[in-house]
C-alpha cells in the first residue's frame, strides 16, 4: 500500500487476537454507516479477511498473502465506487475504534503514526469524484 507502514512493534504488542477484535469492532461500526452497502453481506467474514491484511501491515506474518495472494488493495477495491465522502466515513469509523486503544492493547505511542497510515491508505482507495 501507499505510505509508510506502521511500526512493527504494534503487532508485537497487540498480537493477532487483538487485531482480529479491533477489526471486528471496526466492521460493527461500519455496519451503522451509509457505506454499509459497499461491503459483503457477511461482515464478520469481511472483518477477518481485513484483519489478516492488517496483521501483516502492523508487522505480523503475511497471513493475507498466504490465503488470498498479493493484497493489491486498490485493484480489489476498484469495483466499488469510493469517493471522498465514503473515505471520510470509513476513516471516522476506524478513528472511533481507535478512541479506545487500550481495549485492543494498541500502543498509544504509535496511534498518530497508524492514523497517518490509514489516512494515506484510504486516500489511495478513492476511485470516484
Amino acid at each position: 500500500p501507499k505510505g509508510k507502514r506502521p511500526n512493527p512493534k504494534i503487532y508485537e504488542i497487540m498480537g493477532e487476537e487483538n487485531i482480529f477484535k479491533m477489526l471486528e469492532d471496526f466492521y460493527k461500526e461500519l455496519e451503522k454507516t451509509e457505506i454499509r452497502p459497499l461491503f459483503p453481506k457477511n461482515m464478520v467474514a469481511s472483518s477477518k479477511k481485513s484483519a489478516l491484511f492488517f496483521i501483516f501491515i502492523l508487522g505480523g506474518p503475511p497471513l493475507y498473502q498466504q490465503k488470498f495472494g498479493p493484497p493489491r488493495m486498490r485493484a480489489r477495491h476498484l469495483p466499488f465506487p469510493i469517493n471522498e465522502k465514503a473515505r471520510q466515513i470509513w476513516l471516522q469509523a476506524f478513528y472511533k475504534i481507535l478512541d479506545h486503544p487500550e481495549k485492543y492493547s494498541f500502543p498509544r505511542e504509535y496511534l498518530a503514526e497508524f492514523k497517518e497510515f490509514l489516512d494515506t491508505f484510504s486516500a489511495w482507495m478513492v476511485n470516484k469524484e
